[in-house]
C-alpha cells in the first residue's frame, strides 16, 4: 500500500508541475504565432488546466477501469466550484465583469443537462462520447469566436495580456510545451496506477477513488490558478478557470472513457453524483452570474461552498464504509 501511495503523491506533484509547464509551453507558442490573449485564455489555458483530467480519464478508461474515469470527470467539477471557489472566495472575495464570463454561464448548465441526458439510460456507449467530444469541438469553436469578437472592452482581455507569457521565444516554448505533455503522459499512468491499487486494498469501487482522491489531485492545477488569480485582483480569470475547466471535463474527460471503453455506469452516478455536481453548478449561476449587477461570490457564499463540499466527501466516506 505505501508504494501505491507514494505512487500517488509523486504522480499529484507531477500533474502540477506539467500542467504548469504544458499550459505555459502552450500559451508562449500560441502568441508567438500572433494568437490574441482572450483566445489563448478562453481556450488554451481553461484546456490546459484540464489536461490532468483529461489523461487520467483516458488512461483510466484503456487501463480498464472507466469507473475511475467517470469520478475523475464529476468529481473535479465538484471539487472545483465546492473546493476551489469556496476556498478562493474565503480568502477574497470575488466579482465577476467579464461579458464572456456572463455568456458561459449559461453554456455550463446546457452541457450538465445534455451530459446528464446522455448519461440517464445508464450506459455511457461510443455514441455518447462520440456526441461529448463533438460538443467539445464546437465549444472550443465558439469560444475562438467569442475572442474574436469580444470588445476590447471586456475586463478579461487586460487580465489574460498581463498573465500571457511574453518573454518565451517559440523555441523554448514549444520546449516546455512537449516536456510537459510528456510529464502529464507518465504523471497519469503513475497515478492511476497508484489510485488502482489504494481502491484494491481498501475494498472499494474505483468510482469513489475517482470521486475523491483523484479528482482533488487533478484538480490541484485549478487550486493554484484560481487562489494566484484572486490574489492579483483577477477575479473574472479564477472563476472563468473553474467555469472552462467544467465544460471541458464534461465532454472531454467524460467523453473519453466512452470511446476507449464504454459500457454500463453504476446506478449512484445518475442518483447521487450527477446530481450533487448539477446542484453546486446551479448554486455557482446564482451566486456569480449577477442578474442585475455584477455577480459576486462572498466569503459567507464561499463558505456555503465548502461546506457542501466537506458534507459530500462526508456522505461518500460512509458509502464506502457501509
Amino acid at each position: 500500500m505505501w508504494i501505491q501511495l507514494f505512487a500517488i503523491a509523486a504522480g499529484f506533484g507531477l500533474l502540477v508541475w506539467g500542467a504548469d509547464r504544458f499550459v505555459t509551453g502552450a500559451a508562449g507558442t500560441a502568441r508567438n504565432l500572433g494568437v490574441s490573449p482572450l483566445i489563448i485564455g478562453l481556450t488554451i489555458v481553461g484546456f490546459g488546466t484540464s489536461a490532468p483530467e483529461i489523461l487520467v480519464s483516458a488512461v483510466a478508461a484503456w487501463q480498464g477501469n472507466p469507473g475511475l474515469a467517470v469520478g475523475n470527470a464529476i468529481g473535479s467539477n465538484i471539487t472545483n466550484i465546492a473546493l476551489i471557489l469556496g476556498t478562493t472566495a474565503l480568502v477574497v472575495p470575488l466579482t465577476v465583469h467579464s461579458g464572456a464570463i456572463r455568456r458561459e454561464f449559461p453554456v455550463l448548465i446546457v452541457t450538465t443537462l445534455v451530459a446528464y441526458l446522455l448519461l440517464s439510460d445508464g450506459i455511457l456507449g461510443i455514441g455518447d462520447g462520440a456526441m461529448l467530444l463533438l460538443g467539445l469541438a464546437v465549444l472550443l469553436s465558439w469560444m475562438v469566436y467569442l475572442g474574436l469578437t469580444s470588445r476590447e472592452l471586456d475586463p478579461m482581455v487586460a487580465e489574460y495580456e498581463a498573465e500571457v507569457p511574453r518573454d518565451l521565444s517559440l523555441g523554448r516554448s514549444l520546449l516546455w510545451l512537449v516536456l510537459g505533455l510528456v510529464v502529464l503522459l507518465v504523471s497519469s499512468r503513475l497515478l492511476v496506477w497508484g489510485a488502482v491499487g489504494i481502491a484494491q486494498f481498501l475494498g472499494v469501487s474505483d468510482l469513489i477513488i475517482g470521486l475523491t482522491i483523484v479528482a482533488l489531485g487533478t484538480s490541484l492545477p485549478e487550486l493554484a490558478a484560481s487562489l494566484a488569480s484572486a490574489l492579483k485582483n483577477e477575479h473574472d480569470i479564477a472563476i472563468g478557470n473553474v467555469i472552462g475547466s467544467n465544460m471541458f471535463n464534461l465532454l472531454a474527460v467524460l467523453g473519453l472513457p466512452g470511446i476507449i471503453q464504454p459500457g454500463p455506469i453504476e446506478d449512484v452516478v445518475l442518483t447521487r453524483d450527477f446530481p450533487v455536481m448539477a446542484l453546486f453548478t446551479v448554486a455557482l449561476l446564482i451566486m456569480a452570474y449577477g442578474f442585475r449587477s455584477w455577480g459576486r461570490i462572498n466569503r459567507l457564499e464561499g463558505g456555503l461552498l465548502l461546506g457542501g463540499y466537506l458534507a459530500y466527501q462526508t456522505l461518500l466516506y460512509f458509502t464506502a464504509r457501509s
